[in-house]
């Protein structure tokens, strides 16, 4: 029984303490870490009494690791897909934060002022995208429209409504499932530039997309 103990212990260490040598291996250590993590608290909560909550925390912890691992291996592909198909974008930018991908979609070239119909120019950039979320339908992703503060809050919060519904709808035409897909509207509330200057502006003016693991499995 102890050897078994041993052992889930043992897997759990091989996740977190070697050091990752590339950024695959990075991504895939923070989601064993995490897993694993989870994974323990469940096998504890299974554990009957000390001695079966030593064996469910070990046990959690090994499958949950592998579990994290997979999770954040995949994210580490995504992000290198993208990365490449958007290479020579000057219309989408690309950054990561854990296993949370965002993608935003510049002002300059998405969206007129006042107008929610998407630029011809960002087109290819979102076949692209699209391309690449259908190749990982183990993502969920949240669009996010963005306005300038010219008019008011209210029509505002409507434009950017439209704005990432626009988005949405194409990359559901290109072969997206929309069940994968929320729309969040914010109107001017959260501007990445002055209002105050046309170049500011034109950067507020953006649709972000927001793409995270569906489960932790």
């Amino acid at each position: 029984m102890k050897k078994f103990i041993l052992s889930g212990v043992l897997i759990f260490f091989v996740f977190t303490g070697c050091a990752p040598q590339n950024r695959t291996q990075s991504g895939a250590l923070i989601g064993a870490a995490g897993g694993a993590a989870a994974g323990a608290l469940a096998g504890q909560i299974i554990g009957k009494d000390t001695e079966g909550t030593l064996i469910g925390a070990a046990v959690g912890s090994a499958v949950g690791g592998a579990a994290g691992a997979g999770v954040g291996y995949m994210m580490d592909k995504q992000e290198r897909d993208l990365n490449q198909a958007l290479a020579a974008s000057n219309a989408a930018a690309i950054h990561r934060e854990g296993n949370l991908l965002a993608i935003t979609l510049k002002g300059d070239v998405s969206f007129d002022s006042g107008s929610a119909n998407i630029n011809p120019g960002l087109y290819s950039e979102i076949d692209r995208i699209a391309q690449i979320m259908i190749q990982y339908p183990q993502t969920r992703i949240q669009v996010e429209g963005h306005t300038d503060s010219q008019g008011s809050d209210a029509s505002n919060m409507e434009l950017s409504r439209r704005r990432a519904n626009s988005v949405m709808n194409a990359l559901v035409q290109r072969g997206v499932d929309s069940s994968r897909i929320i729309v969040i509207p914010f109107g001017e509330s959260q501007p990445v530039a002055t209002n105050a200057t046309p170049e500011g502006r034109q950067k507020n003016r953006r649709v972000e997309i927001k793409i995270e693991p569906s489960s932790a499995g």
